[in-house]
C-alpha cells in the first residue's frame, strides 16, 4: 500500500533529487516537530500563569517562571528560523538539480523531439513544473510536520483536560473540512482560469512587442488593443470572482472558529462557574479552539496540491524518460565519451568520405519514407548540392549526414564506417553547419566565435574573420570582439550576423561543411562577400550546400534534385539541363525571373 501511495504522489521518480538532502530533511523535520510541540505547550504556561499567579494573587515564583517562559520561546523562535533556512535550501537545491538534469538531458535529444514539441511546452516542464515540485515537496513537508503535531497535540491535551469541552471544538473540524473541500474544488477551478487568461496576456505582450513592425504597416493597432483590452477585462472578472469566493471562504472559516469558541466560552464557562475546570484551562481550551481551524484547512489545501504536484511529477518525469532517437551505443560512450565527458584522445582524425549505403528513411512523427534504398558516395572534397523548391525536403541528407535522425533502414558511412560506430559528439565537432536564418546567442562577439573553437588565439579569431572578409564589423563595433550584440544578436543585421555565424563555422576548422542556403536571407554585397569565401573555403572539404539559386551550384559536382520529399533526380548541372526533367524546369524558371529583373 505504501508503494503505491509513493507511486501515485510521484516520490519514486522524485527520489534521486530529495535523496541528497535526506540530512535535511530531516534535521528540518526535527526542528518543526519541537516547534510544533512548544505552540502546543504555550497555551499551557498560560494556564499556569493564570491559575497560579493571578488567580492565586501572588508572584511567588514568577521570575524563573517568566525566564522559561521567555527561554522555551527563544528556542522556538531559533529552532522554526533554522527549520525556515533548511527548508529554503532544500527548495533551491532540489530546483537547481531538477533544472540542470533535465537542460542537461534536453541537449542528448535529438532534433525529433523539438520538432513535435513546441518551446513553451519544454519551457514549461523545466521551469513552471521543477518550481511547482521543489516548493511543494520543501514547504508541504515543513508545514505538514508543523500541523500534524498541533492538531495531534491539541486534541490529545483537551482530551486529556476534559473530554466534554474537548469535543465542542472537535465537532466543528468535520464541518471545516467539508467546507474547504467545496470553496478548494471551486477557487482551484477559478484559479486554472485565471492563469490561462494570464497566459493569453502574456502572449498579447510579447506579440504587440516581437510584432511592433507588423502591427503599425497594417495599421491594425486598435484591433489589438481591443483584444488585449478583452483578455485584461476577463482576467479583471475572473479574479473579482475568486476574490469573492475567497472572501467567502475566509468568513466561513472565521465563522466556524468563532462558533468553536463560542461554544468553549459557553460551556466551559458553565463548568468553570461550577468548579468542575480552572479559569486557566479554559484559557487553554480557547487558544486550541483558535489554532485547530488552520491546521484542517491547509489539510484539505494540501490534497490539491498533491494533485498539482502528481501532475507537475509526470510532465516532467516524462521529459526526463523521453529517449532520443539518436544515441550512441555503450561500446561507443566507452570509447568515445559523450556531449559531456569527451575522451578527445580516442577521437581519428575524420577525412571527409560519406556514403549511402541502401538507405530507407521516414521521419519518427510518421508519414510515408522520404528515401528509399538510396545510395550515394561523396568522396573527400565533393560538393554536393541539394535543390528543390520550398518545402520540398532539401534538408533530409543533410539532417542524416549530421545524424540528427538516424536510417530507418541501411547505413551511413563516414570515413568507410558506420556512423553509428563513432560518436554523435565526434561527428559534430568535425561538421560546419551554417544555417539559412543564422543564430547568434547573447553575449560579446568573442564569446559567439568561441563556441567554434573555445581554446582559440587571438590570431585565429582574425583569421576566420579575415576569411569571411567579415572585418568591417569588428570594426565598425566600438568594442570590436568585446561588443555585446544582444539576444540573438539583434544589435547586427541578418547579413552581419550570418557573417559571424559562418566565421564561427570557420574557427572549428570542419572536415564538412553544410550551408543551408546560407546566403538566401543577405543583400547582395553580403551575397557576394559570403560567395566569395565559400569558394576558398570548400577547397579540400567535403560540402552540402542546400541551395533556392541554382546559379551558385552550377559547379557543384553532383546535384541531387528534390521534389515531394523524394530525390527525383541527380547529376552535373549538365546533365541534369541535357535531361531536360525537373531540374530543367527550376532552372529555366529562374532565368526567367531573373532576366525580368534585369529588364526592370
Amino acid at each position: 500500500m505504501k508503494d503505491n501511495k509513493l507511486k501515485f504522489f510521484g516520490l519514486k521518480k522524485l527520489s534521486p533529487f530529495l535523496k541528497p538532502y535526506k540530512m535535511l530533511f530531516l534535521t528540518m523535520s526535527v526542528g518543526v516537530l519541537i516547534v510544533g510541540a512548544i505552540d502546543i505547550i504555550i497555551p499551557l504556561f498560560q494556564r499556569y500563569a493564570i491559575d497560579t499567579f493571578i488567580a492565586g494573587q501572588t508572584l511567588k515564583g514568577f521570575a524563573p517562571f517568566v525566564a522559561l517562559y521567555v527561554g522555551v520561546i527563544l528556542i522556538s523562535m531559533l529552532l522554526d528560523y533554522m527549520a525556515s533556512f533548511n527548508c529554503c535550501r532544500i527548495e533551491m537545491f532540489i530546483l537547481r538539480d531538477m533544472r540542470t538534469a533535465g537542460f542537461n538531458h534536453l541537449q542528448t535529444l535529438s532534433v525529433s523531439y523539438f520538432n513535435t514539441n513546441s518551446v513553451g511546452t519544454v519551457h514549461a516542464r523545466l521551469m513552471s513544473d521543477t518550481g511547482n515540485i521543489s516548493t511543494i515537496m520543501s514547504w508541504v513537508i515543513y508545514q505538514g510536520v508543523w500541523h500534524t503535531v498541533y492538531v495531534i497535540g491539541a486534541v490529545t491535551v483537551m482530551l486529556i483536560l476534559n473530554p466534554l469541552l474537548a469535543l465542542c471544538v472537535i465537532v466543528v473540524i468535520p464541518l471545516v473540512a467539508v467546507v474547504s473541500a467545496i470553496f478548494n474544488r471551486r477557487m482551484t477551478c477559478l484559479n486554472r482560469r485565471v492563469r490561462e487568461i494570464n497566459a493569453s496576456i502574456t502572449a498579447g505582450f510579447n506579440e504587440g512587442i516581437t510584432g511592433v513592425e507588423t502591427g503599425k504597416t497594417l495599421a491594425i493597432e486598435q484591433k489589438l488593443d481591443d483584444e488585449f483590452f478583452g483578455h485584461t477585462s476577463e482576467m479583471r472578472n475572473q479574479s473579482k470572482k475568486l476574490g469573492r469566493t475567497r472572501a467567502i471562504f475566509v468568513d466561513i472559516i472565521t465563522f466556524a472558529s468563532s462558533a468553536a469558541l463560542a461554544l468553549v466560552l459557553w460551556y466551559g464557562g458553565v463548568i468553570t462557574v461550577e468548579g468542575v475546570i480552572m479559569i486557566g484551562t479554559l484559557s487553554v481550551f480557547m487558544n486550541y479552539a483558535q489554532g485547530l481551524m488552520e491546521p484542517v484547512q491547509w489539510i484539505v489545501d494540501s490534497v490539491a496540491d498533491m494533485i498539482t504536484l502528481k501532475v507537475n511529477v509526470e510532465r516532467f518525469s516524462s521529459l526526463l524518460e523521453t529517449e532520443s532517437d539518436v544515441k550512441d551505443s555503450p561500446e561507443v560512450i566507452e570509447k568515445y565519451g559523450d556531449a559531456f565527458i569527451e575522451k578527445r584522445e580516442n577521437w581519428e582524425k575524420l577525412e571527409g568520405d560519406v556514403e549511402f549505403d541502401d538507405v530507407t528513411f521516414r521521419y519518427p512523427d510518421g508519414g510515408g519514407n522520404v528515401l528509399e534504398h538510396f545510395n550515394l558516395k561523396v568522396k573527400k572534397g565533393s560538393n554536393v548540392a541539394i535543390v528543390g523548391e520550398t518545402g520540398a525536403g532539401k534538408s533530409t541528407l543533410v539532417n542524416l549526414v549530421c545524424r540528427f535522425f538516424e536510417p530507418t533502414e541501411g547505413r551511413i558511412l563516414i570515413d568507410g564506417k558506420d556512423a553509428r560506430e563513432r560518436s554523435v559528439q565526434w561527428l559534430h565537432s568535425n561538421i560546419g553547419y551554417v544555417l539559412q536564418t543564422p543564430h547568434l546567442f547573447s553575449g560579446t562577439v568573442r564569446e559567439n566565435l568561441l563556441y567554434g573553437k573555445q581554446d582559440a588565439t587571438e590570431e585565429e579569431l582574425d583569421r576566420a574573420i579575415d576569411s569571411v572578409n567579415a572585418r568591417r564589423i569588428i570594426e565598425r563595433l566600438e568594442d570590436g570582439y568585446d561588443s555585446v550584440i544582444g539576444e540573438g544578436g539583434n544589435t547586427l543585421s541578418a547579413g552581419e550576423k550570418q557573417l559571424l555565424s559562418f566565421a564561427r563555422a570557420i574557427l572549428a576548422d570542419p572536415a564538412i561543411f553544410i550551408l543551408d542556403e546560407a546566403t538566401a536571407s543577405v543583400d547582395t554585397i553580403t551575397e557576394k562577400l559570403i560567395q566569395d569565401a565559400i569558394e576558398t573555403l570548400m577547397r579540400g572539404r567535403t560540402c552540402f550546400v542546400i541551395a533556392h539559386r541554382l546559379s551558385t551550384v552550377r559547379t557543384a559536382d553532383i546535384i541531387l534534385v528534390v521534389d515531394g520529399g523524394k530525390i527525383v533526380e541527380r547529376g552535373t548541372h549538365e546533365e541534369l539541363l541535357k535531361a531536360r526533367g525537373r531540374y530543367f524546369k527550376l532552372y529555366m524558371e529562374q532565368f526567367k525571373e531573373e532576366q525580368i529583373k534585369k529588364g526592370w
